[in-house]
């Protein structure tokens, strides 16, 4: 089994407004470092290589990032032990802060490629 998770947000400003600089500028860089970290097995994008131009089911103004991984630690670290850190830090100023569930994890078969109507499903039911 792997890991599948699934993190929403509504980003403060238009993406392409210079207050959000801070994130779409370095968007390929800190996606390119998911992709090197050990555990890293997929992620959804669309041909921009990126989500940020993905319609969420339910909700066009949200914004969705969806991953697999081998396991919990190796997502962990990637989060919270590269540069992805600083970036996690400054949410604040790039996105809304969230008032109902916005992660979600499950696990998934190894073959298993989740989509994103099932994703904001399981984020739904939690």
């Amino acid at each position: 089994m792997k890991l599948a998770e699934l993190n929403v947000g509504y980003a403060l400003y238009p993406l392409d407004d210079p207050r959000m600089a801070g994130f779409m500028d370095n968007l390929d860089k800190i996606n390119a470092l998911a992709e090197r970290s050990h555990g890293y097995v997929w992620r959804t994008k669309s041909d921009s290589g990126n989500a940020t131009d993905l319609d969420v089911p339910g909700d066009e103004q949200m914004i969705a990032n969806m991953s697999v991984w081998e396991d919990v630690t190796s997502l962990g670290n990637y989060v919270f032990n590269t540069i992805h850190a600083k970036f996690y830090e400054k949410r604040p100023a790039w996105f809304e802060n969230m008032t109902r569930h916005h992660f979600v994890m499950w696990w998934v078969e190894d073959d298993h490629i989740p989509t994103l109507d099932g994703a904001v499903e399981r984020l739904a039911h939690l």
